[in-house]
């Protein structure tokens, strides 16, 4: 009567839709998208192919986006900076969400090194 359950190993798909929310709600609290990040980092080495490079589009995602935010911020004080930083959450907005969409499909994400959308 003894029965052995075995289980998969879940995959950290949940979590990386969750670190892509976490960007977008980073918008308003900056603290969630350092949050993500270490969850990006965290799950990373843990996760299938397919998904590392979703994690390695979110970590780059949060790195890029800093520079973005500190050449905007330095910018504010001769006005152009006000449209980097806008344009800084446009691109952060349309990256996590083609990101979400692949992630749905259960896709690799197609371009996981790009700086672009």
């Amino acid at each position: 009567m003894n029965e052995v359950v075995t289980q998969d190993k879940p995959t950290t798909e949940g979590t990386a839709k969750i670190v892509y929310i976490l960007y977008l709600v980073g918008v308003i609290f900056s603290i969630t998208g350092i949050v993500g990040v270490i969850m990006a980092y965290i799950n990373r080495s843990d996760a299938p192919d397919w998904l590392k490079s979703h994690y390695q589009f979110q970590i780059r995602t949060f790195w890029i986006g800093g520079l973005y935010m500190l050449i905007g911020l330095i910018l504010t004080f001769v006005i152009i900076g006000y449209f980097v930083l806008l344009f800084w959450v446009v691109w952060l907005i349309i990256r996590s969400v083609k990101g979400m969409k692949s992630l749905d499909q259960k896709e690799t994400h197609p371009n996981p090194t790009g700086w672009m959308f």
